[in-house]
């Protein structure tokens, strides 16, 4: 099991943004991704959301989905799965 550094906040540094420490976590996981320094599946991990509320975060704060060549011939090769072994099923 990989070992978890934790980071501590203050509490008057929380108190004076306002914020929970859950919330600075999403703050940190949205901005890290809409910087490309962290994947969708680790974004939203580190965030603590379902992959839906993540895109729907993403959404509404008008974030792209970082979407790359690997990413299509990905999405290719399991379209071309599925369509074979939804043939074979019939």
């Amino acid at each position: 099991m990989p070992a978890t550094p934790h980071l501590e906040i203050p509490q008057d540094v929380l108190d004076a943004a306002r914020m929970t420490v859950d919330q600075v976590r999403i703050e940190l996981a949205a901005h890290l991704y809409a910087q490309g320094r962290l994947s969708l599946g680790k974004a939203h991990e580190l965030a603590g959301l379902s992959l839906w509320e993540f895109h729907q975060l993403l959404g509404m704060r008008r974030i792209a989905p970082h979407f790359e060549a690997d990413d299509l011939q990905q999405d290719l090769e399991t379209l071309s799965h599925l369509r074979g072994s939804w043939r074979n099923s019939l």
